[in-house]
C-alpha cells in the first residue's frame, strides 16, 4: 500500500514537472534548469539519505561509481535534457502522451534484458500502444506515418523514454539502498554537468517570478520527492509493476492542462486512449497457464 502511495504522488509531481518546465524553458536553457534543479535537490537528499539509511558513502562510491554514474547520466543528465529539449517544441500534454508510452517498453525491454516474463498479449498491448503514439505523432493522420517532419519534441521524448527504461533497470540491479542511490547519482551528475555550464552563460537573477516559482518547484517536488519515492518503490515492486504508474503522469497532466484553460486535441485524446489501453495490456501479469514467451525462443 505504501508502494502504491509513493508511485501515485511521485507521477502526480512529475505531471507539474512538464507544466512548469514549459514555462521555465522559455527562460532558461535545458542544461541550466538540469542542473539548478538538482544541484538545489542535493541540500534534501543528501542528509535525507544519511539520516533514513546511514549508508557508507566512501564504500557506496568505491564499490558502485559506475553503475552510479550510468543512472545519472541517464536518467539525472539524459532524461532531463531531453525532457526540458522537447518542451521547447512540443506541449507539455503531448510530451506527457508520448511519456505514457514508458510502461510497455519497460515491460520489452525487462524481457529482453532481465529475462522477466512476457506473454503475447504483453506484446500485442505494445503493438497497440505504438499505435496510439503514431497518431498523437501524426496528430490523427496514420498516413502521414512516413513523412520526414515529425515534431522534434515527440521525437525527444520517445529518445527519453528508452533513457528512462535503462535508468529504471540499472536502479533495480544496484545493491545501494534507493534514497543513497539517488543522491549519489544526482552528485556525480552535478559535477558532470558543471564545466558544461561555462558553453551556456546564463545570469539567474534575470529570471521572472513565474520562472524563480517553477524552478522551486522542481526543485522540491520532481526532483526530492518524485526520485526518492520513485526509487523506494522500484526496489520493492520492480521496474515493470512501477512502470503501469506512470500512466498517472497523463492523467495528471491533462487535468492541469484544463484547469489552466488550454484545449486537448482530439488526436490527443484518441492517440492518449490506444496507449493507456496498450499499456493496461503490455503490463498485464502473466496467469500460470498463459504461453510464455521465453528470452532464449527470440
Amino acid at each position: 500500500m505504501r508502494e502504491r502511495i509513493f508511485l501515485i504522488l511521485a507521477n502526480l509531481f512529475w505531471a507539474g514537472n512538464y507544466v512548469f518546465g514549459k514555462y521555465v524553458v522559455a527562460e532558461m536553457s535545458p542544461l541550466w534548469i538540469t542542473f539548478t534543479r538538482w544541484f538545489l535537490a542535493l541540500t534534501f537528499l543528501i542528509p535525507i539519505s544519511y539520516f533514513v539509511e546511514r549508508p557508507n558513502y566512501r564504500e557506496v562510491f568505491k564499490h558502485f561509481w559506475l553503475p552510479l554514474s550510468c543512472m545519472g547520466i541517464l536518467g539525472v543528465i539524459g532524461y532531463n535534457l531531453l525532457l526540458y529539449g522537447a518542451l521547447e517544441y512540443t506541449s507539455p500534454m503531448n510530451a506527457s502522451l508520448v511519456n505514457a508510452l514508458n510502461p510497455a517498453m519497460m515491460v520489452v525491454f525487462s524481457f529482453l534484458i532481465l529475462k522477466e516474463r512476457m506473454t503475447w498479449v504483453n506484446v500485442g498491448g505494445f503493438a497497440l500502444s505504438l499505435i496510439g503514439v503514431l497518431l498523437i505523432l501524426t496528430k490523427g493522420h496514420l498516413e502521414w506515418i512516413f513523412q520526414t517532419t515529425y515534431n522534434r519534441g515527440d521525437l525527444m521524448m520517445i529518445a527519453a523514454n528508452l533513457v528512462w527504461v535503462f535508468y529504471s533497470i540499472i536502479g533495480k540491479r544496484l545493491a545501494v539502498p534507493p534514497i543513497t542511490a539517488t543522491a549519489c547519482s544526482v552528485f556525480l551528475s552535478v559535477i558532470f554537468l558543471f564545466p558544461f555550464l561555462f558553453l551556456q552563460p546564463f545570469d539567474i537573477t534575470q529570471l521572472s517570478a513565474r520562472g524563480m516559482t517553477g524552478i522551486i518547484y522542481m526543485w522540491l517536488f520532481p526532483s526530492v520527492c518524485s526520485f526518492v519515492f520513485w526509487n523506494m518503490a522500484v526496489k520493492k515492486v520492480g521496474p515493470s509493476h512501477a512502470g503501469v504508474y506512470l500512466n498517472l503522469i497523463t492523467v495528471f497532466t491533462a487535468i492541469i492542462t484544463l484547469m489552466l484553460g488550454e484545449k486537448i486535441l482530439e488526436s490527443q485524446i484518441i492517440g492518449g486512449a490506444f496507449v493507456l489501453i496498450g499499456v493496461y495490456f503490455a503490463t498485464k501479469m502473466t496467469k500460470p497457464k498463459e504461453r510464455v514467451i521465453r528470452n532464449a525462443q527470440v
